[in-house]
Formats: C-alpha cells, structure tokens, sequence
C-alpha cells in the first residue's frame, strides 16, 4: 500500500507530466525518496474532464520504477488514440481530473464466473485475434452485472460479445485506486 504521501506524490508527477505534454513542453525532471515508489509496478492513469474519459493508458508490466511508469503513462494518456481527432487541449487542464490505478500482478482465472469479483478485480482479456482490460472501478460506475462486463470486455478487446464464453483467456488484478478531486485550482 503507498502512504498518503506517496499518492500525492504519484499525482503531483501526472499533473505536471500531463501539463507539459499538452503544452509540448519538456517533460518534469523527477527524482523521489520513497522505496515504494522506486519499486517496479505496473499502472494506470486516467484523465477525465468533469466525469468524461479523455484517455486511459497504462502499462501491466513492472519494467521500471513506479513513479517512471505513472510519468510515461501520464504522456501517453493524453495521445490515448481514442481521442486522436479530438485530443486534450490546454484548454481544459485545469478542467482535468487525474486518476492513477497501481496494479497488482495479473492472476490466471480458471472460470470467470466463478473468479472474477466485479469492483475487486480488473480483468484483461486475451482473445485470438485481440485483448482488452477493464480497471476495476469500472464494473462500479457502470453497474453491469458479471455476463454483461465480460461481453463489453469482449468487444472492447475487438471480439465477438461471446468470446468469454468461447475460449478466451482471463487474468485478474486488483488496483490501488486514487485521484485527484476537481477543483479550479489543483
């Protein structure tokens, strides 16, 4: 578990990270003291503008240490290619809301059904002709039941609605989820 100190660490380096990139100005030189996040851990960061997605790109594998991996994805997010036509601006930064999910390493799953808890567990799904992840805080703010998440999950990953029924293959993780709460000045 990060300290509460290490949290606003983590979301003071996306902060800036994202100002920069969108500005097109060079990126925060960084150093921290905390061994936590010096550690190798995979994330997530996600950037919203008043509750709508404007990217979410992170990284499963602990290739290097967390705060570097929270820095990359930061960048990343905001060229998620979802929003290719209709990228983050300056804009709206200070409209931006800034959410970080610390991953878990992923855990094979025998029968989603059985194995898969909606809000504990995020889940990638690996498909023939394609992948797809859902954070965990997704099944909570869309309210889909179990079969509805691993359809939308399904298709998300470019796959048939019934791929998880059809011989795809899950991994599950959990997730220290936290953000920033919007306010004009953060």
């Amino acid at each position: 578990m990060l300290s509460d100190g290490d949290r606003k660490t983590l979301l003071r380096i996306a902060r800036e990270t994202v100002k920069a990139s969108v500005t097109r100005t060079a990126a925060p030189a960084v150093t921290v003291e905390s061994e936590a996040l010096k550690a190798p851990c995979g994330a997530f960061v996600t950037l919203k503008n008043h509750e709508r997605l404007r990217g979410c790109i992170g990284n499963f594998a602990a290739h290097g240490p967390l705060y570097r991996t929270v820095q990359e994805m930061a960048a990343a997010a905001t060229h998620d290619p979802r929003f290719r036509y209709d990228p983050v601006t300056p804009g709206e930064l200070d409209a931006i809301d800034i959410e970080i999910s610390v991953l878990a390493p992923l855990e094979k799953v025998g029968d989603p059904l059985r194995d898969i808890e909606l809000g504990r567990h995020g889940i990638r799904i690996d498909g023939p002709y394609g992948s797809g992840c859902f954070l965990p805080q997704v099944a909570t703010e869309t309210g889909w039941d179990l079969p509805t998440f691993l359809s939308q999950l399904s298709r998300k990953a470019g796959l048939d609605g019934d791929a998880w029924r059809q011989g795809a293959t899950f991994e599950v993780f959990t997730a220290q989820v936290f953000g920033e709460e919007h306010s004009p000045a953060h």
